[in-house]
């Protein structure tokens, strides 16, 4: 296959969604316009983002141009993580087992409950009184 010069894909987790656009570069990872480092100042966040760069070993070969909403820091860094993992896939299908293995490729259908009528959130309860 030849090289490809941009990918553009979607990832999601929670409520964040992750438009990420990959293409051969220096390894530099923006979101919304700032670098990883100003975005994401806890390095766990940072790490579960180049995640599948590391599983691939891919580091230093691909740009990422992410753009980001809705949710949390760790939902939006899950969101770009299945974002960049599945615009990998797109460039290069050899690295899907790898990423597949380590689980990245599949995208979390975890979501918040919703609250029900009668009670304090979604499973919490008022308090109960006998008399």
């Amino acid at each position: 296959m030849p090289p490809v010069t941009s990918v553009i894909s979607v990832g999601r987790r929670k409520t964040s969604v992750a438009r990420v656009k990959l293409t051969e570069g220096s390894g530099k990872v923006t979101v919304n316009d700032r670098e990883l480092e100003h975005y994401f100042p806890l390095p766990v966040l940072r790490e579960e983002v180049l995640k599948p760069f590391t599983v691939t070993s891919t580091q230093g070969r691909y740009d990422a141009h992410v753009r980001v909403k809705g949710g949390g820091p760790t939902g939006q860094a899950g969101a770009i993580k299945l974002g960049i993992a599945r615009s990998l896939v797109a460039a290069d299908d050899d690295t899907r087992q790898s990423l597949r293995n380590a689980g990245i490729l599949t995208r979390d259908p975890r979501m918040v409950e919703r609250k029900k009528y009668g009670q304090k959130k979604a499973r919490k309860r008022f308090q109960f009184s006998k008399r």
